[in-house]
């Protein structure tokens, strides 16, 4: 069964000027966050988030869970996986790089083995193929009245 999750931003000026604010998901588990060009293209932090943050936390997150079930299957659940991603972001560009860092505690899985399960989740996450490319992308556009 296919599911669907949503979020809602509400963006207010120009792009260098302006925010955002994302005002909504479907779980309500992020809450509500600033977004701003700032947080986008310059290296702050301890203000708002931007897309290429949460693109990072949604890779993060997605690599661990397609590593973990990776891992399980052949036997060899993990204790613990930390997993980092670093999202570059060049303005005129997009995003020009993705960094994935992972140490994990895998009882009875060699370096060899845990880094072939690692390269497999890299490659078969549901994230990662989306930010391979989007072979469709629709949209809905409407004056607001």
């Amino acid at each position: 069964m296919a599911t669907e999750r949503r979020a809602e931003v509400t963006w207010n000026g120009s792009l260098m000027e302006g925010s955002g604010t994302i005002t909504s998901t479907t779980t309500g588990a992020i809450g509500e966050q600033a977004v701003t060009w700032a947080a986008r293209s310059t290296d702050a932090t301890g203000g708002p988030t931007s897309p290429e943050e949460l693109i990072a936390a949604a890779h993060a997150a997605c690599f661990s869970m397609a590593l973990s079930h990776s891992l399980a299957q052949q036997g060899h659940a993990p204790e613990e996986l930390r997993t980092s991603a670093t999202v570059t972001f060049q303005p005129g560009e997009g995003i020009t790089k993705i960094a994935l860092t992972v140490a994990g505690r895998v009882p009875g899985v060699d370096d060899d083995a845990f880094r072939q399960a690692a390269e497999a989740a890299k490659k078969d996450c549901p994230v990662s193929k989306a930010l391979a490319g989007v072979p469709e992308i629709g949209l809905d556009a409407k004056l607001a009245g």
